[in-house]
C-alpha cells in the first residue's frame, strides 16, 4: 500500500518520512524511537505510520496465481 502524502486528520506532509521509517523499523529499531527521531510528534500522524500495512506483495502474489490458473484453462 502506498503511504498517503498527507495526514488524513491534520494535513501535515508525512510521505517524505516514510522510507526512513520503514527502513529503520525493518532494521530492528523500535517504531516509537524512530517516530520521535524523524519528528513525528502528533498522534494522528504517528497513527498513519503505525497502521500502514503493505499488502502490495500479497496482491501481486494473488495476481500471479490467478494468471497461472487462467493459463491452465485457456
Amino acid at each position: 500500500m502506498i503511504i498517503p502524502v498527507r495526514c488524513f486528520t491534520c494535513g501535515k506532509l508525512i510521505a517524505d518520512r516514510w522510507e526512513e521509517f520503514a527502513r529503520r523499523v525493518k532494521a530492528g529499531e523500535r517504531p516509537k524511537k524512530v517516530l520521535d527521531d524523524i519528528g513525528m510528534n502528533r498522534y494522528c500522524c504517528r497513527r498513519m505510520f503505525i497502521s500502514q500495512v503493505d499488502v502490495v506483495d500479497d496482491l501481486l502474489r494473488y495476481a500471479q496465481v490467478t494468471a497461472k490458473k487462467r493459463a491452465q484453462f485457456d
